[in-house]
């Protein structure tokens, strides 16, 4: 088929906006699924995506679509996630398109993440064609969104298309948009092969399975990949494109998105955003816009029994064939034995993992503080990175510690800007600039340390504006600060899984917290357990649980008081000799007690 019948675009919204359902109603309007096959959120595979509502993996799918005057065309829908942990995966899938639906629901209208993905997509010069879902809704406010995409992407309210994803109003009009305004691809098949991979998943059988867009030249089954990242060559079994499935052809042309199977066994060897092509020639250019993805929050996983430790791992290994953005390194704690010391893109991406290792794989998981990536620059002029408190250098080797900061816009109604500014000063946010989208909606820019909004800073933002407000950052850089290492010691021995890094201003007043919570969380023991925060070698706060005491004088009644002084003696004895070969045991509950401490 000619390439000037062929459209690649791809969805992007806020969560929640209705993305899944539209893509269920094109999918139904194009009969590309049978009735029978049909079924809500048809592009999200996982359970967890349907119950949380979130579109976690990015899916392809080829339609077929013809047109009142009977013009047949070929649709290339690639479904986005909409969280602004995946931003790098939504990036790469516009990328591999000519133009987007920009989808805002009529009723919360321009959020931070629409934003966010807007100026995305303006970045990959694509066609944006405006629209707003759930005008079904008698809360819809059409008027008022309409001026907020206007002000946001500078269309004329012609452009915008108003649609019901859920009962299929304005669809035909989506489809009109697609074919009029977002141009073909170019038919460049006679250039060396460049294909961009755009996302992949793992199957048992087949390895990693790349999906791709063919940018120039032509792939087919019989040659052999080159990967522009790590120089690796695979040769190449079968091509084809998706259909939900994937339905295997005998090539893929310029414009053509679908995927190629190499029995890739070493998914680490398929990263989104690189370059393949079937060209040895050295001259030969990758496509640009490829970057590793780095992890941002680190926390460590341990199994609740130490047997399943293998299992752990296994378990690991298999997500992170379908998940590329996961890392996870082997780490010791002396409080939790042995576990994983794992990177995510996010606390969502984070939760997600978790959730799907203790559903998948049936593993019992004891989780660890969160904490960011910082860099420390030591007396010596080495710089290290430091991912968890334990690798944390004494304070005297210390010559600065950097920590991230991250660019944070917020969109608010305007009666709640003066309680978002108080937050953000709590969190040493610093202040940029506020625009106002509309005459009662604005927006509002923070620099915010990362390690200060990874823990409750989004609860605290929803809570604050009733749920009305909506965030979206990227990391900036790395910034000095008066950082420190605040240790947590149980019966005089630190426990490496409660040490945080604070800022020196909140160091006591965390001290303090963290030691009454931990009194009421750890059970008591049948000595006095005393529980200390210490910064170095200085103790700033203490709290003791106390002893279970067993009442060994209850039988001495009369007599002379030295006949119970000296059960009471005999009791200390046993006590200390107790203390000093009795360990303490920490509950779950107490290694999320740092979780908590701003919350109360």
């Amino acid at each position: 088929m000619s390439t000037k019948h062929l459209r690649n675009f791809c969805i992007i919204a806020h969560i929640d906006h209705g993305k899944s359902t539209l893509a269920d109603r094109l999918l139904e309007e194009t009969n590309t699924l049978s009735k029978k096959e049909m079924k809500s959120q048809v592009l999200d595979s996982m359970d967890l995506e349907r119950e949380r509502g979130i579109t976690i993996k990015s899916h392809p799918i080829q339609m077929k679509y013809t047109d009142p005057e009977k013009n047949e065309f070929v649709f290339n829908l690639i479904d986005t996630p909409g969280h602004v942990d995946f931003t790098y995966e939504v990036s790469r899938s516009l990328a591999a398109c000519e133009g987007t639906l920009l989808l805002v629901d009529a009723v919360q209208g321009v959020e931070a993440q629409t934003v966010s993905n807007a100026y995305l997509a303006i970045e990959n010069d694509l066609t944006i064609i405006p629209v707003i879902n759930k005008m079904d809704l008698p809360s819809a406010r059409v008027d008022i969104v309409q001026e907020q995409l206007m002000e946001l992407i500078g269309c004329e309210k012609n452009d915008i298309v108003p649609v019901s994803a859920k009962t299929g109003e304005g669809i035909q009009d989506i489809f009109d948009a697609i074919i009029n305004k977002i141009p073909p691809p170019e038919d460049r098949s006679d250039k060396p092969l460049r294909a961009m991979i755009f996302d992949s998943v793992h199957d048992n059988y087949k390895g990693a399975i790349p999906y791709i867009r063919v940018f120039d030249g032509i792939i087919r089954s019989g040659e052999k990949a080159r990967f522009f990242a790590h120089n690796h060559e695979y040769d190449i079994t079968e091509v084809g494109h998706f259909i939900l499935k994937q339905m295997p052809a005998k090539e893929l042309r310029a414009g053509d998105v679908g995927y190629f199977l190499g029995s890739i066994r070493d998914v680490s060897h398929v990263l989104p955003g690189d370059t393949i092509t079937n060209n040895s020639d050295k001259n030969l250019k990758p496509l640009s816009g490829f970057k590793d993805i780095k992890p941002m929050v680190f926390s460590g996983l341990y199994p609740s029994d130490s047997d399943d430790y293998d299992q752990l791992r296994m378990a690991l290994e298999k997500l992170k064939l379908n998940d590329a953005s996961l890392i996870f390194d082997p780490e010791t704690s002396e409080a939790l034995g042995f576990g994983f010391r794992c990177g995510f893109l996010g606390l969502l991406h984070m939760e997600i993992i978790q959730e799907r290792l203790e559903r998948e794989f049936d593993i019992s998981l004891v989780t660890t503080t969160p904490n960011v990536r910082y860099r420390i620059e030591n007396k010596v002029g080495e710089s290290i990175e430091v991912d968890t408190p334990a690798k944390m250098p004494p304070s005297g080797e210390i010559n600065s510690i950097l920590e991230p900061f991250v660019s944070a816009e917020i969109i608010t109604p305007k009666e709640y800007i003066g309680a978002i500014m108080t937050l953000c000063q709590k969190k040493r946010g610093i202040y940029k600039n506020t625009n106002y989208l509309t005459s009662d909606k604005a927006q509002i820019h923070y620099e915010l340390p990362l390690g200060e909004i990874i823990f409750d800073f989004y609860d605290k933002l929803k809570s604050t504006t009733k749920g009305y407000a909506s965030l979206d950052y990227n990391l900036k850089d790395f910034i000095p600060g008066d950082l420190k290492k605040l240790d947590i010691l149980i019966n005089n021995e630190p426990v490496d899984a409660l040490s945080i890094i604070t800022h020196a201003d909140d160091a006591y007043h965390r001290g303090v917290a963290l030691c009454s919570k931990l009194k009421e969380l750890i059970p008591r023991q049948m000595f006095d357990v005393p529980i200390q925060a210490a910064l170095g070698n200085k103790v700033i706060s203490r709290s003791t649980v106390k002893a279970l005491k067993k009442n060994v004088t209850a039988k001495c009644y009369g007599g002379d008081i030295t006949r119970k002084r000296k059960l009471w003696e005999k009791q200390k004895k046993g006590k200390k000799r107790m203390k000093s070969i009795g360990s303490v045991e920490i509950p779950q509950e107490a290694l999320l007690a740092v979780l908590q401490i701003d919350n109360d």
